[in-house]
């Protein structure tokens, strides 16, 4: 008898089956299974990911277009983003639209129609059985196994010919800690040259250029010669059409835009706060 107030049972007793660690062929199906959501879903929306319209980060993580615009835009009653997708963004670091790269994927569908980002130099399938990288700034995404085989000095993207320098590959949805380590590196790097993760300029150094921009178009009395002012505007307005003219989705096309305003809006009251401080520390 047992149970009956005469005798306490034992733990094993009790528990028929012990804890056990996974095993290593678990472990790697839990890892596979990971990294095939993270291949096929945006994280900040939790939608599948868009092959047409993806973008990357400097981690090589993998988002939707749409998304990362949205997160962007100001937030007001009528487009406030859900708490938990504007804690994601808040972790991604993402600050701007150069920190992220457009990525060209060839697709392929198989035999029962199911679409699949695939290399266009070995037509492997990319994703948890074969490891992607991208070029920047380009955004052409190949099997790590075909860019391995480019040789020279100089190299050159197979799609477009474009050249890049071997940091300029990044790996995409890297788990190794040294690769990662790499890519911080290449942030850091390219920070002190004034540059973004998409090799763009940073609004600092871009500032820099426009100030000694400006004192070469002085004119001979110290002020500035005429016209200037008036093409470096209408200059930045082409800028900015061409970029939406670039975005075959309206609706893309039209979040890029409002993005774009909003950004230089701050840039523009970030200026007005910048010159009351001067002007009060002269006081």
């Amino acid at each position: 008898m047992g149970n009956d107030g005469g005798s306490i049972p034992k733990r094993r007793e009790l528990v028929r089956e012990a804890a056990r660690l996974p095993t290593a062929s678990e472990l790697k199906a839990t890892a596979l299974e990971s990294l095939t959501h993270a291949w096929t879903t945006c994280p900040l929306s939790d939608a599948p990911l868009d092959l047409s319209n993806t973008v990357s980060d400097w981690r090589g993580r993998l988002y939707n277009y749409e998304s990362v615009l949205q997160c962007l835009m100001p937030s007001s009653s009528e487009t406030a983003i859900p708490e938990a997708q504007e804690a994601e963004f808040a972790r991604t670091g993402i600050k701007s639209l150069k920190d992220v790269v457009k990525l060209n994927i060839t697709t392929r569908k198989d035999e029962k129609g199911r679409q699949f980002a695939a290399c266009p130099v070995s037509m492997k399938e990319l994703g948890a059985a074969t490891k992607g990288v991208y070029v920047v700034p380009c955004g052409h995404v190949f099997a790590e196994v075909a860019m391995k085989e480019i040789s020279g000095t100089e190299k050159q993207c197979p799609e477009c010919s474009a050249t890049f320098e071997e940091r300029d590959v990044i790996p995409i949805l890297s788990t190794d800690e040294a690769e990662l380590e790499k890519l911080a590196k290449r942030v850091d790097e390219l920070k002190t040259l004034g540059l973004a993760h998409n090799l763009k300029k940073e609004k600092a150094a871009g500032k820099k250029k426009r100030k000694a921009g400006e004192e070469k178009e002085k004119g001979p009395n110290g002020e500035p010669e005429k016209g200037k002012e008036s093409n470096k505007t209408s200059k930045g307005k082409e800028d900015k059409k061409d970029i939406s003219s670039r975005i075959n989705n309206p609706m893309t096309a039209s979040l890029t835009a409002k993005v774009l305003a909003e950004q230089e809006e701050r840039s523009k009251r970030r200026k007005v706060i910048d010159g009351y401080k001067k002007s009060e520390a002269v006081r």
